[in-house]
């Protein structure tokens, strides 16, 4: 790419954004929370006073309820329980090897003496596979703490860039200079992200996004909630400082993957038992086990109340798209005239000195302008596997659009431009197949040494994929993905 177009490129991105997060999963939005979940209901590998319910069981006991709203995880708090006190603990029946994970949380079990809460996922070979605790704290604990578990060769340094103090650097859970299991461990300072502060507060968010660069954790308090959360949009990298991010000597990659999620309460056992003695709860009981069997209502607060619980993946986005290209040495203007139904656009084009062909986004073909109708290997759930590299049937950007609507697209007329004259009109095909929702709107993509050029015409705001054809395998597709990337196109 010519260094004028990469320089108009890099500033279109620093205003654009080429990254954002598409939802990939909304656990409450059907109303049907608990079957997305599997239901514990064997003893507790933590050791734990507690007798964890399956689904039929939880419900008869209304321990577990559900709206598309708002779902509550309850224990016991009407018997004495001489063999652990009723509780739940779920497990998503998905897994995830990346992404963005948000929660909304109004009440938590934390901040009892006996209690010991966690939302947190899991790989199903601990701890090879990782485990990432998000929320997790015993006792009358007033503070969050946030850890990772893994298997040996995985620590984290402290870069500066999180709120919480870094307590555990190194992850593996056998590691001989820490506790046994303690892992990697950042905690919070501020009493809003636990317990008995954050119940008060109403809660809050979490979101936790998990990249293979890092693991950062962020907390929003009731009242300082992002707006770009609360709409859907999230863009962590507006968020700020997080409370925790994980990284440095650790291939975040290879060791956390297939990630389940996890909401459990479990009391006492190898964490909340073992510091029952020189906590703030030993007067109150002699052990955690007595004091969890017998006092039964002081556990009428141990509940989870979660708003919503979303998972986002990370997508290539391209919003409004104008590159500078070249066309000779001097300044040119294109006025497309697409069909009836669309209002012709005038695109600018800055003009510079020719460039190799063979660079991404500069063949030889004719102009296509894009509108309705998916090609034939695309659909809303691809994940990019269509472009071709350098001479493809193809030359121009196709792609989905992101929620609340869709974007598709399809060929509906093409032209030439040269350096003279310095516009060039795109012939009409056929108008749409159905009204596009919102404002459709036409960019230039590229201009060649040749004197073509190639657009798009798309309906809607965002694409949340791109192509340029279609490679027969995945493999392929990637190829396409890394090319963009080295001729400073950008889109990852």
């Amino acid at each position: 790419m010519h260094f004028s177009t990469l320089l108009s490129s890099l500033a279109l991105m620093s205003t654009t954004g080429w990254a954002q997060y598409v939802l990939e999963d909304d656990y409450l939005a059907d109303g049907n929370f608990f079957d997305l979940f599997s239901f514990w209901d064997t003893t507790d590998p933590t050791e734990g006073f507690v007798a964890y319910q399956n689904q039929s069981q939880a419900t008869d006991a209304k321990l577990i309820s559900s709206s598309t709203t708002n779902i509550q995880m309850k224990v016991d708090s009407s018997n004495v329980t001489p063999n652990g006190r009723p509780s739940v603990r779920i497990t998503s029946n998905k897994s995830y090897d990346s992404g963005l994970v948000i929660v909304d949380i109004d009440h938590m079990p934390g901040g009892i003496c006996g209690t010991w809460p966690a939302f947190w996922l899991v790989g199903p070979d601990w701890p090879d596979q990782g485990e990432i605790d998000i929320i997790e704290g015993v006792n009358e604990q007033t503070t969050n703490d946030m850890t990772l578990h893994t298997g040996e060769g995985c620590s984290v340094t402290n870069n500066g860039a999180f709120s919480g103090e870094l307590m555990t650097t190194d992850c593996w859970i056998d590691d001989p200079d820490q506790a046994a299991n303690a892992g990697c461990q950042i905690s919070a300072s501020n009493t809003d992200t636990f317990g008995t502060g954050f119940n008060s507060n109403n809660g809050g968010v979490y979101a936790t996004e998990w990249t293979d660069s890092a693991i950062s954790v962020f907390f929003f308090p009731r009242g300082s909630i992002p707006s770009d959360i609360t709409n859907g949009s999230p863009e962590p990298s507006s968020w700020g400082t997080p409370v925790a991010q994980f990284q440095g000597g650790c291939d975040i990659a290879n060791n956390f993957t297939n990630q389940q999620i996890v909401f459990d309460t479990t009391f006492c056992g190898s964490w909340a038992g073992d510091v029952w003695a020189s906590g703030s709860c030993a007067s109150k009981a002699d052990t955690c086990d007595a004091y969890v069997e017998n006092n039964y209502e002081a556990f009428a607060d141990a509940y989870w109340s979660v708003n919503a619980l979303q998972v986002y993946k990370a997508s290539s986005a391209w919003s409004d798209v104008a590159v500078s290209s070249a066309v000779g040495s001097s300044s040119s203007s294109m006025s497309v005239a697409a069909p009836s139904s669309v209002a012709a656009v005038s695109i600018a084009a800055t003009s510079t000195s020719s460039v190799s062909p063979t660079t991404f986004a500069f063949t030889t073909k004719s102009v296509t302008i894009l509108s309705t109708g998916v090609p034939p290997a695309l659909n809303a759930s691809s994940t990019y596997h269509a472009g071709n590299e350098t001479n493809g049937p193809y030359p121009t950007g196709f792609g989905t659009g992101t929620a609340p609507f869709v974007m598709s697209t399809g060929i509906i007329g093409s032209g030439s431009v040269t350096s003279s004259p310095t516009s060039f009109t795109v012939s009409a095909a056929s108008a749409p197949s159905s009204p596009p929702e919102t404002t459709p709107s036409t960019t230039l993509l590229s201009t060649t040494a040749s004197g073509t050029a190639t657009g798009a015409h798309s309906y809607g705001r965002t694409w949340s994929r791109h192509g340029h054809g279609h490679e027969p395998t995945a493999a392929a597709g990637k190829r396409h993905l890394r090319q963009h990337k080295r001729h400073g196109a950008g889109l990852l």
